[in-house]
């Protein structure tokens, strides 16, 4: 035990339980480890080219890589957590400025609203816009597991139909009112994940630390009602 202590074994048992234990749902440990390597975020924005996206933005991106990168890191694999989250990191940073880019192309100067009254071009990029939302939301749905996306289509008429209520999606599936309120709710959840939703976000300005602490949140509420381990946190 000695030799471990002096080796730096024991302070690397100590991080390999923290990613364990932030992997199992412990918002506790996650906390804690994005506070260890904010410093990794903070070194790998400084070093990018960020166009019109602001250095905070940058940073609320890198974040959520880093994020993504704690649930997915093997401390068993050998490899050093800092070369592991460099690429997703750097995905999640460059996805912010690819996605401030287009947004900066769909963007009307106030002139140019004037110049056509608020009626020609200012319609169509609106229109254009819409269409891009509801194709990211539709591409989105699309990656539900199954049953949760059925329920979400279902319930909010996105494949061109009437809204059926949670008793008409009950009966057609065979199960309880209750339990497809818990399967929609599930959806929900899974949809609102940063991780999940990074370009629908960004089409909608959701893109940033406030949403994403919300959305975890509404996660961890619905987990508790639900009993999942999150809720003894």
């Amino acid at each position: 035990m000695e030799r471990e202590k002096r080796s730096g074994g024991s302070s690397w048992a100590t991080e390999a339980t923290l990613y364990e234990q932030a992997q199992g749902g412990c918002s506790e440990s996650l906390n804690e480890l994005m506070g260890r390597h904010e410093g990794l975020v903070r070194a790998i924005v400084q070093r990018q080219w960020l166009l019109s996206l602001s250095y905070e933005e940058a940073l609320q991106a890198g974040r959520q890589g880093l994020w993504r990168a704690i649930l997915g890191y093997d401390p068993g694999r050998g490899t050093t957590f800092a070369t592991y989250a460099y690429p997703a990191i750097m995905r999640y940073v460059w996805g912010a400025v690819k996605a401030e880019k287009g947004r900066k192309k769909r963007e009307i100067a106030p002139g140019i609203l004037v110049v056509y009254c608020y009626r020609t071009e200012p319609e169509a990029s609106w229109q254009k816009e819409q269409q891009e939302i509801g194709d990211s939301l539709r591409a989105l749905v699309k990656r539900l597991p199954k049953r949760l996306g059925k329920v979400i289509k279902a319930y909010y008429g996105l494949e061109g139909e009437e809204r059926k209520t949670l008793q008409a999606i009950g009966d057609e599936m065979g199960v309880t009112k209750e339990w497809v309120r818990q399967l929609r709710n599930e959806g929900l959840v899974w949809l609102r994940q940063p991780a999940h939703s990074q370009e629908l976000r960004s089409l909608l300005a959701r893109h940033n630390q406030e949403q994403y602490e919300l959305a975890d949140e509404l996660a961890q509420a619905f987990l508790r009602r639900r009993g999942g381990r999150n809720g003894h946190h």
